[in-house]
């Protein structure tokens, strides 16, 4: 279990904009939501495999915390980490999350947020776009590429969005401001009727992340930044927005 909650934390928390995360689990399969307030991502993930701890749905909040437990060195080698269940509303329900040294004299408990509580504070999103225009795996020297333009432009939030030809094209700023532009990919086979900005510093915080990635981009106005991490498949929904 230590595996997949590093993992998760390293996929929400570690993003600098993600401190709530909902779970919801089964013996098919395990669900992970979460989104930032003001909803600039929306995430949906799902373990490779059942995490046979996590059943029932419960929240992880504060995930600072949780990094910090996950990252203590008393729970380096031989520790106990397990889920905690108690009977609340005449139900069996996740509770806590107890960390354990391996001599037994360094312990921590950290809460999980209760169902009711965790369904008001995170709806469930559903696309209901008519599809993906464009889709690629972008590369190491395109998300490169993209580091520098945004430092070139600091003070732009946000990037747009076009296809040229073959090419998918991104640019910052505008013709009262300094401008810059690129080509982010090349060789795709769709093309986006119609140009969208999204926000450069959520989109850079994805790409940076481990695993394998996949972009995609729709009409509608949302992109979509997929990473396999090897544990579970992570699902990035981002509204486009304006400045």
């Amino acid at each position: 279990m230590k595996d997949i909650l590093k993992d998760l934390v390293a996929h929400t928390h570690a993003l600098g904009f993600i401190d709530l995360v909902k779970v919801t689990g089964d013996d098919d399969k395990t669900v992970i939501e979460a989104m930032p307030e003001n909803r600039t991502v929306i995430l949906q993930a799902e373990t490779i495999n059942p995490v046979k701890e996590f059943k029932g749905t419960f929240g992880l909040p504060n995930l600072n915390k949780l990094d910090l437990h996950l990252k203590n060195p008393e729970y380096k080698e031989g520790e106990e980490i397990r889920v905690v269940w108690e009977v609340r509303n005449n139900e069996n329900r996740p509770v806590m999350i107890h960390f354990e040294n391996a001599t037994g004299d360094f312990k921590n408990d950290y809460k999980l947020m209760g169902v009711e509580l965790i369904n008001e504070k995170l709806k469930t999103f559903k696309f209901k776009g008519s599809g993906w225009q464009v889709e690629f795996d972008p590369n190491i020297n395109s998300i490169n590429r993209l580091k520098l333009q945004q430092a070139a432009h600091s003070e732009e939030t946000v990037f747009l969005v076009k296809t040229d030809s073959d090419s998918l094209k991104i640019f910052f700023g505008d013709a009262n401001t300094h401008e810059g532009s690129f080509t982010f990919q090349t060789g795709i086979t769709g093309k986006l009727r119609q140009a969208w900005s999204y926000p450069v510093a959520h989109f850079i915080s994805i790409l940076n992340l481990s695993g394998d990635k996949t972009v995609k981009f729709s009409d509608e106005g949302v992109a979509l930044v997929t990473v396999n991490s090897g544990i579970a498949k992570y699902n990035y929904y981002i509204p486009a927005m304006t400045k």
